[in-house]
């Protein structure tokens, strides 16, 4: 893997590190699980959290996962494993600086030891070094470019480990593997989600017409009008009082619906 980002350091060597074919029958098996819970019809905060959580299976030595949603407003850690390190993510989106963003920056994967950019990132490592932390490795989850837009990052996998050999370059080919799938799953979630809030406003739509139609049949009846003359009713009521012409409505129908109180 040529284009990770390399730590100034020299690593540890743990010649006690799982074999690499056993590691990817545990990426292989959390890509099945992942795979398997898909069903389309989710929310977005449902598609992350069970990233974050198959994620935490792929790759020994993980001990929790969160994962970071970087957008032009504001960053924020849309899913975690585990709630105590999302103040790792925190320290980050504070500070402007930290493994997470810059690999959303560079759209690589950022791989270190605790303690090998304290000068670059001294909030985030005092933070991991508080929390026990040892080792991380951020993972950029990309929607790959196609004919008419460009690579897209969706959101950043961020991977803490208590201990300080966890991860090689191994593990960062294994999560590009797992980040592909990742991307689906999110993107799924995403259409999802959005064609749900279109839904939602058409049937809003719907029953701010049903309701105004209704309150036009009163303005008839009453008025003995065309249908166009009660709608101009409605709408000049909606302007001197500066309300929804739909609230007019509704409270026109609540006026004449409601029981006459005892004298």
């Amino acid at each position: 893997m040529a284009d990770y980002a390399q730590s100034r350091s020299v690593r540890p060597v743990d010649g006690e590190r799982p074999d690499p074919v056993e590691r990817l029958d545990e990426t292989t098996e959390a890509l099945t699980q992942l795979h398997d819970a898909f069903t389309g019809e989710e929310s977005l905060e449902d598609a992350l959290q069970r990233v974050a959580e198959t994620a935490a299976r792929a790759v020994p030595d993980a001990d929790a996962v969160t994962v970071s949603v970087v957008t032009d407003e504001r960053p924020h850690t849309a899913a975690a494993t585990d709630q105590r390190l999302v103040e790792l993510d925190q320290k980050q989106y504070g500070s402007g600086r930290g493994p997470c963003l810059e690999s959303a920056l560079n759209l690589k994967p950022v791989r270190a030891v605790i303690g090998e950019h304290r000068d670059s990132w001294p909030e985030f490592e005092a933070a991991a070094e508080n929390a026990g932390v040892r080792a991380y490795l951020s993972v950029p989850v990309v929607l790959p470019a196609s004919d008419d837009s460009e690579a897209r990052h969706i959101g950043t996998l961020n991977i803490y480990s208590y201990t300080a050999a966890a991860f090689d370059p191994f593990d960062e080919g294994l999560m590009r593997l797992f980040t592909t799938a990742a991307s689906a799953t999110i993107t799924s979630a995403q259409r999802w989600q959005h064609s749900q809030g279109q839904v939602q406003q058409l049937e809003r739509a719907l029953g701010s017409r049903a309701v105004i139609d209704q309150a036009k049949g009163v303005l008839m009846a009453v008025h003995t009008c065309s249908a166009d003359d009660a709608f101009a009713l409605l709408v000049a009521e909606s302007q001197r009082l500066n309300v929804k012409l739909r609230d007019v409505a509704a409270k026109l129908l609540e006026s004449v619906t409601q029981p006459d109180e005892p004298a």
